[in-house]
């Protein structure tokens, strides 16, 4: 029997918190996806719910161990064809947004707007002296 590692699901690419929010999102878009089993979704919300049972270890050290266990699983057990699904989908969102892109894909460079950004804070006394008497009326 030739062994196969499975497919990694989770994403890794990036800053640790670009890594944090990305699975974050795919946590809450696999919730919200009617493709996962609902006793599926029973992991990441029993394993919240745990935050709230009164501690059998002192410390936070087993509460963080039993969230980041249950969304791990949560993750690992859900449809490997939705995980991917939803884990393309996020990484073809714009940086820093948290809505898919219009169409579902970015934009090409025709569709980029170029423009100059000036602020007019810093320019102090030439925004009284310049503007103002080069647009009076």
């Amino acid at each position: 029997m030739p062994s196969q590692t499975p497919p990694k699901l989770t994403p890794s690419s990036g800053s640790a918190f670009q890594g944090l929010t990305l699975r974050i999102k795919l946590i809450l878009r696999l919730m919200a996806d009617p493709r996962v089993s609902l006793l599926l979704k029973l992991i990441p919300v029993g394993s919240i719910a745990y935050l709230f049972i009164p501690d059998l270890v002192i410390g936070p050290l087993d509460d963080a161990a039993v969230v980041w266990l249950g969304l791990t699983l949560f993750v690992e057990l859900s449809p490997p064809e939705v995980v991917e699904e939803h884990t393309r989908t996020l990484r073809s969102m714009h940086e820093g947004s948290w809505t898919d892109p219009p169409g579902g894909k970015k934009p090409s460079a025709d569709e980029v707007i170029e423009g100059e950004f000036h602020d007019l804070t810093e320019a102090g006394d030439a925004w009284d002296n310049g503007y103002k008497k080069d647009h009076a009326n």
